[in-house]
């Protein structure tokens, strides 16, 4: 079975996961992923044995819309907000991604070109193992998008992504893994 079919089965098997991709495809959003924490840690609860939703903080849910207005962005924060009943209301964080070229630099003290599509950000995360982003298609199928592949994602491993600098929140970003999930391997390099 491959890494992607597993990771299929995985998302499947987690109900709050599900339940958000679910609602986000109805909404008709363009060139929409769920990405990051909720997929990854699904992977590494389902391979530790912990249960499904454990150390989920958060859906990050990225779209890609040409107009970068602050408005058309908070419209659909807000249409995907009354979307979801609480606690998937405050849970899910969408962000277009057409955007975060206006806003990174000053939040997180770091350059970052503007994107052309959703799936190219994951190649900017900080982490192989946190670029990992999910869709359920129309068909039901999961489409996954993953730069560097899955493998990090499924033998545990955390290391620096070899495409950017190491990120300003690398031993922040590690130490938060590491407490939830310390069967955690973390390479330097």
């Amino acid at each position: 079975m491959s890494l992607e079919t597993r990771l299929a089965d995985i998302v499947r098997a987690d109900p709050g996961l599900m339940h958000v991709l679910t609602t986000v495809r109805g909404l008709g959003l363009n060139d929409w992923r769920v990405f990051s924490g909720a997929v990854y840690q699904s992977v590494w609860n389902a391979l530790t044995g912990r249960p499904a939703g454990y150390g989920v903080r958060d859906y990050d849910l990225g779209y890609f819309d040409p107009d970068t207005s602050w408005d058309a962005e908070d419209a659909v924060i807000r249409r995907v907000a009354v979307a979801f009943e609480p606690p998937y209301r405050d849970m899910v964080e969408v962000r277009n991604q057409a955007r975060v070229h206006l806003w990174f630099e000053g939040k997180f003290g770091e350059p970052y070109e503007a994107l052309t599509g959703t799936d190219e950000a994951l190649a900017r995360f900080v982490a192989p193992a946190f670029a990992v982003g999910v869709r359920l298609e129309d068909d039901d199928t999961i489409s996954v998008a993953a730069p560097f592949g899955l493998q990090d994602v499924f033998s545990l491993t955390i290391r620096p992504n070899p495409d950017r600098p190491l990120a300003r929140g690398w031993t922040r970003a590690v130490a938060n893994a590491q407490a939830r999930w310390p069967e955690l391997t973390v390479r330097e390099g």
